[in-house]
């Protein structure tokens, strides 16, 4: 199926879940945030977020600086 990620479509298998589509990047462990169809998904909810046709995702690295 077909969403937005970061502004550019990107083709992904269909019932894939946020937590499998960071992984699928390989951002895993990482600390980001991921914004699904303009509303945060808490890390917490990454495995039970299922992706659909369309969506619109964003997903932001945390940088630290000092």
């Amino acid at each position: 199926m077909q969403i937005q990620l970061n502004g550019e479509d990107h083709v992904v298998a269909d019932a894939m879940t946020v937590a499998a589509l960071v992984e699928s990047l390989g951002l895993q462990g990482r600390r980001l945030a991921v914004e699904r169809n303009e509303d945060i998904v808490p890390r917490s909810a990454h495995a039970d977020t299922l992706l659909q046709a369309g969506d619109r995702i964003e997903i932001v690295h945390a940088i630290g600086g000092g």
